[in-house]
């Protein structure tokens, strides 16, 4: 048998380049994104950047730790304590205290992300003068890198200032841009100071600061907990995870999708060939063992290639990663050996699970195959695979009512709508065969009743050879449906969270700060006295709640004045008033364990505060954002970022307008109409989000095009005695080319509209888990992306099936003449 399968292999190779290209790509990708991942668990142990240079830093309680009966459960806190006063006077007795203060700059036409300090911090990095002096007026700065000379006056949102030195980092890489202040005017632009340094001993610094509830004294390399945004490598790592957890997935999916495709699609062709076998005397066991023996060596040597393309490509993801932003700064590819193992052996699994169902077809050809000359498909399908099609797509429609009737929120969650549309992809795929009859018909409806035969040709030619046109449709199928599901889901939930946010803004105008640290009191106050306009200030934060007694859960919170609330924006309710609303209450939607009116529970601040509150109304879940409602008392040191203005009868829009930018120019605030606010902040998905998606569906283009390459050429390869018999009744070479290129493009359609009505049926579900989520949205279905994705496969499909058909053609122009001659 292994003679025999060698021999084949090398007679009819061209039968498995397909296979073997796919599905060593297939392996290549599995062991770069295994490579990744395994890089990603070895992180390295960050240095500190921001005070590599302190002796000892003392910072507030930044993190809330609740007890469970399962262990204690922790959150970072929404707004971190300042270190208590006490404490501070304490410090203050040992050594030098130094307060640290980190606020956004904001200038006019300059460059985004500079960080203020004070400038006694500078020392801490450490920083070191490389030109100039320190700053000692309130309009001198310090700036760091060579970006701005010295001298050089920068305008910022809260005022011009003048460059009066540069400076850079001696202990390690440039981190940041920093803008250094003098400590006074730094006072005033960020009050807030969660943490400080002090010069004296660390064990006399712990023993002061005590037992002092949630603050940290951090010496050594626990001094990076100080950085800004400590937490920046886990998210980034945490989203990278997904991304090429994602990847890989999909990159095993449609490998094994497209192997047994070819593979069922070669038996299929090869039938003749095992009906010669079967007559010479070859057992169903011995031809089920020829072709299994056949994909393992295909398998094993796409395996081994593919796992040395991958060694290859991994490197030039990691710095695609960093360069993009994707990856810490840091990540590179170690050196690992488990993800060979794993994507050598998934993509032998994958050959041999994608030739076992042919094989056992193959196995059942019948010694009289051997005298078939029809080359029409009389049985497309066999019982398993139309009985596995059938489960798939019945499990895909309970999965989906399911979901729909318990929980519809788990339908808009980046995962289930990621894996979902695979479901639904292959059952269509197995069930192909019975649909592409009926829908080339359609498709060459017109076609086949024009003058000529051309129109009469496609349609008999893709309807009765069902097996190839389902076989090269496949793959398109698989490319537009996942272009239209995962494109069309997170378009689709980005208007639904516009349309949410449509409904819910009545203000006239809208008025956003410069940074995160939002408007200050002084700002707040000039605001209210613009005539004609009432304001509804709204900071965010955030409450903690323990739900079934061990999961402690954050909710974005939203805290405002109730009645101004009320009167600039329009909050949809299951039960209760917003009205109600007070200090010893709040707001929750229906995702909450808890949300009946009247009822008491247990919550923490964003500052850690615990508290037990009334629920005073309850929100419908929508979609996932509507978070809780509290009064600003309830959500302390929570700075306004976003103000809401309603324009009283009479008032001019202009002229309020106006008084309001007025008013917020001295802390660069924006002020838009409504409209134009929704626009500028219009929901988008995540930028890993759609990193992902564009590299799986490249992974799948690049499948796509594999896949029709080595079916059609296989398809238009068999069809030699066709293609003759055609020039024999009269035909051109020009016409049949013209036919051949005409049923390329009719299975690409096949397969394409196969495609959209897969992602059709599951952006439909989607669309009914918000409609039950009380949440206002338009399908959207990505047409302009599936006809690009559709041109793509009909461009390919056409290249595939004319080059083989006119090498066809040409050698038998060429056999013709010797003939003659």
């Amino acid at each position: 048998m292994l003679s025999t399968a060698l021999h084949t292999l090398r007679t009819r190779w061209a039968t498995f380049v397909g296979g073997f290209t796919a599905l060593s790509l297939g392996v290549a990708l599995i062991t770069v994104m295994g490579l990744a991942l395994a890089s990603a668990a070895d992180t390295p142990e960050r240095r500190p950047q921001r005070f590599a240079a302190a002796p000892v830093v003392v910072q507030g309680q930044d993190t809330l730790t609740v007890p469970t009966p399962v262990g204690d459960r922790t959150h970072r806190l929404a707004r971190p304590r300042p270190v208590p006063a006490a404490t501070v006077t304490k410090l203050r007795r040992l050594g030098t205290v130094v307060q640290d203060r980190s606020f956004p700059v904001h200038t006019a036409h300059g460059p985004a992300g500079l960080v203020g300090h004070p400038w006694s911090t500078a020392a801490y990095a450490p920083y070191e003068l490389r030109t100039g002096r320190a700053p000692k007026a309130p309009d001198e700065v310090v700036v760091s890198g060579d970006r701005t000379r010295q001298g050089t006056r920068i305008r910022t949102t809260t005022g011009t200032v003048r460059v009066v030195g540069t400076v850079t980092t001696t202990g390690s890489e440039n981190f940041e841009d920093a803008v250094f202040y003098t400590d006074t005017r730094a006072a005033e632009l960020s009050p807030h100071s969660p943490r400080l340094v002090v010069e004296a001993d660390p064990a006399a610094v712990r023993a002061a600061v005590g037992a002092d509830a949630g603050v940290q004294v951090l010496t050594g390399d626990a001094r990076r907990h100080a950085d800004p945004d400590p937490d920046r490598d886990s998210r980034e790592l945490t989203a990278m995870n997904a991304l090429f957890g994602t990847a890989g997935g999909v990159s095993a999916f449609v490998s094994v999708f497209v192997v047994a495709s070819t593979s069922a699609y070669s038996v299929a062709q090869r039938r003749r060939e095992f009906g010669l076998l079967r007559t010479a005397g070859a057992t169903p066991g011995q031809i089920r063992r020829t072709v299994t023996l056949e994909a393992l060596t295909v398998g094993a040597l796409a395996s081994a290639t593919g796992c040395a393309l991958g060694s290859l490509g991994a490197p030039r993801l990691a710095a695609w990663a960093v360069t993009e932003h994707l990856a810490p700064r840091w990540f590179t590819i170690g050196d690992h050996t488990w993800p060979y193992h794993l994507a050598f052996w998934t993509g032998l699994l994958a050959a041999l699970c994608g030739v076992t169902a042919a094989s056992w077809r193959a196995g059942r050809t019948a010694p009289t195959e051997a005298l078939r000359e029809a080359a029409a498909d009389t049985r497309v399908m066999t019982r398993g695979r139309l009985l596995l099609g059938t489960a798939l797509l019945l499990t895909a429609a309970v999965t989906l009512a399911l979901a729909l009737a318990t929980d519809p929120g788990e339908l808009l969650r980046r995962k289930t709508y990621t894996t979902r549309p695979m479901l639904l992809i292959t059952a269509t795929a197995l069930l192909a065969p019975l649909l592409v009859r009926p829908l080339t018909r359609l498709l060459t409806w017109l076609p086949a009743r024009l003058p000529g035969a051309a129109g009469m040709l496609v349609r008999e030619n893709t309807a009765t050879g069902a097996r190839r046109t389902a076989a090269v449709a496949a793959p398109v199928l698989i490319t537009v449906a996942l272009a239209g599901s995962l494109l069309g889901a997170t378009a689709t939930i980005d208007g639904a969270k516009a349309a949410e946010a449509r409904a819910r803004t009545t203000a006239d105008l809208v008025i956003t700060p410069a940074g995160p640290d939002g408007f200050d009191p002084a700002t707040l106050r000039r605001l209210r006295a613009v005539p004609g306009v009432e304001i509804s200030p709204s900071a965010s934060s955030a409450v903690y709640a323990l739900e079934d007694g061990t999961a402690l859960v954050r909710s974005a919170a939203t805290a405002a004045e109730p009645g101004p609330l009320a009167a600039t924006t329009r909050i949809p309710l299951t039960a209760g008033r917003l009205t109600d609303l007070d200090d010893d209450s709040i707001v929750v939607n229906t995702e909450w364990q808890q949300h009946t009116v009247g009822e008491r529970i247990d919550v923490w601040l964003g500052d850690g505060t615990r508290k037990n509150l009334e629920i005073a109304a309850v929100m419908p879940t929508g979609t996932g954002d509507n978070g809780v409602l509290l009064t600003p008392r309830n959500a302390p040191g929570a700075p306004a970022d976003r103000i809401d203005a309603r324009l009283t009868d009479g008032t001019d829009p202009a002229t309020a307008a106006t008084a309001l930018r007025r008013a917020v120019h001295p802390t660069g605030g924006t002020v838009r109409t409504g409209d134009a606010w929704l626009r500028a902040t219009h929901p988008e998905a995540a930028r890993t989000t759609r990193a992902g998606f564009l590299l799986v569906l490249g992974i799948a283009l690049l499948y796509t095009g594999i896949s029709m390459a080595a079916t059609t050429a296989m398809a238009t390869t068999d069809r030699v005695r066709e293609l003759a018999a055609l020039r024999l009744a009269g035909a051109t070479g020009r016409q049949v080319l013209r036919l051949v290129a005409a049923e390329a493009l009719t299975v690409v359609a096949v397969g394409a509209l196969l495609g959209t009505l897969v992602a059709a049926l599951g952006l439909l579900g989607m669309h009914g888990a918000l409609a039950l989520l009380s949440v206002p949205a338009p399908l959207a279905m990505p047409w302009a992306v599936l006809a690009t994705v559709t041109g793509a496969c009909a461009v390919l499909a056409t290249v595939s099936a004319l080059v083989p058909a006119a090498l066809a053609l040409r050698r038998g122009a060429a056999r013709s003449a010797g003939v003659r001659e």
